[in-house]
């Protein structure tokens, strides 16, 4: 295993690991979260060379940003670390609403920063945007933590083309995160070719379709209590939707055997052959889902490997929404 770098970004340009780790998790909707697993992971990861740590402010809430704080202590200097506002909660959990007011931008970067007890963040997100409040008010927000130098570089996630056009235009941005994955590709029509025009990255959040591409899930039932993917929020995760969608899962572990890796290892591959302006952030609480995540980037895939995975996945094959409600989606 050996993780590359890459960057992301020209105008405003951050060099992370290759593949990075999603740490929301270890805290929330993904069943029960054990903090000293989390660390432990996170470790392992930095020791991998798995240095793109990405959280957020309303995981917990506010939780696993103490948690990723408490891990990356004594080796701050090794992490490009990444977390996201504009989510909003209270400490209950209560969710308030998308809150992009610069105001809040500021409380919000002051609060993390103390959460997570570093002086600044490599990598700040707004997590979903605030159709109440122009891009440009909460990017400009955003600009004065650059020059305040608590924050190196500025990104969004789940924005529209014309979102990113206007915010880049305020202050360079980094990178986009967003959902990408075989299942997931539509951003490829308007998206992605705008983020190469502007020179900005490509943070790919859930690359392996919520696990079900990594061929552990195999039925409504096969996570744990208290798993928000058993809810009807995630259709493609439940019922009909589940059942067609594992039929394409067959699919690409029939190709995945063929190559000598597992279907998640395979599906990441496929990611990280997009482009070296992409860097994944498969996120996991457990150490050896970590150790074949970066299996992933040992796969070498050739120009016909990529074509039968498209075939094996195309795009209008996939069954229900990524998420039940898109509400909260910039379109």
């Amino acid at each position: 295993m050996s993780i590359q770098t890459r960057t992301i970004g020209t105008t405003s340009p951050l060099t992370v690991s290759a593949l990075g780790l999603g740490c929301m998790g270890m805290s929330e909707f993904y069943g029960t979260g054990d903090e000293a697993t989390g660390i432990a992971t996170i470790h392992r990861a930095l020791d991998l060379g798995v240095t793109f740590l990405d959280t957020a402010d309303m995981y917990g809430p506010f939780t696993n940003e103490r948690l990723v704080g408490t891990a990356i202590a004594g080796r701050r200097d090794e992490v490009q670390l990444a977390t996201k506002f504009g989510n909003e909660r209270l400490p209950d959990g209560t969710r308030v609403g998308i809150n992009g007011r610069p105001e809040y931008v500021r409380s919000a970067c002051d609060a993390s920063l103390q959460r997570l007890g570093v002086d600044h963040l490599d990598l700040y997100y707004q997590h979903r945007v605030d159709q109440s409040v122009p891009i440009e008010e909460t990017v400009g927000a955003m600009a004065e933590l650059v020059e305040a130098g608590k924050v190196r570089h500025l990104g969004l996630s789940e924005a529209s083309a014309t979102t990113i056009r206007r915010a880049h235009a305020t202050h360079p941005i980094t990178a986009l995160q967003t959902e990408y994955s075989l299942f997931t590709r539509d951003l490829e029509d308007e998206i992605l070719p705008t983020l190469r025009e502007l020179g900005i990255g490509l943070v790919p959040y859930s690359p392996l379709g919520r696990g079900i591409l990594t061929g552990a899930i195999t039925s409504d039932s096969s996570l744990e209590e208290g798993d928000s993917r058993r809810s009807a929020y995630f259709p493609r995760l439940n019922g009909e939707g589940l059942q067609a969608n594992l039929r394409l899962v067959d699919r690409v572990r029939a190709i995945a055997d063929e190559k000598g890796c597992t279907p998640g290892q395979l599906a990441l591959a496929w990611v990280l052959a997009q482009g070296d302006d992409v860097a994944p952030i498969p996120g996991t609480k457990r150490i050896a889902y970590l150790e074949e995540n970066v299996g992933a980037v040992d796969v070498a895939l050739s120009e016909a490997d990529l074509e039968a995975l498209v075939a094996a996945v195309p795009r209008d094959a996939v069954v229900g929404d990524r998420y039940g409600d898109l509400s909260s989606i910039d379109a």
